[in-house]
């Protein structure tokens, strides 16, 4: 299937050559992650379900082993590890912020509470 150009490539490609991580939400079959993988170098699906279990353990025990693999790497479905938010942060920050890092997308309400954001206002 060919992919068509959409309004929002051309957003997240400026996101991406400004920050180090880029937050795509919204409701499921929207086209978000097939936006992303446009724009990915590697990718790991947290809802596949035949990896699901191994991702969520891996999550668990040291996170960051996901964010491995070319970058920008793509994490869909993130909210499935929500420790992936602070291990997104955390890989961003310790990079000195270069641009550019991780696609995370996701489409379940997330209890925002629960994770410190900065934001650039």
């Amino acid at each position: 299937m060919k992919y068509l150009y959409r309004v929002a490539d051309k957003i997240l490609q400026e996101r991406l050559e400004t920050f180090g991580a880029v937050l795509i939400e919204g409701p499921k079959w929207t086209g978000k992650t097939t936006t992303a993988e446009q724009h990915a170098k590697s990718c790991i699906k947290m809802q596949d379900p035949d990896k699901a279990d191994e991702y969520l353990a891996t999550a668990s025990a040291k996170p960051s082993l996901l964010l491995r693999g070319e970058k920008p790497k793509l994490i869909d479905e993130w909210q499935d590890a929500p420790v992936l938010w602070d291990a997104v942060r955390t890989a961003v920050d310790n990079s000195g912020g270069e641009p550019g890092q991780y696609i995370l997308t996701g489409s379940n309400a997330v209890d925002r509470t629960k994770f410190y954001c900065y934001c650039n206002n």
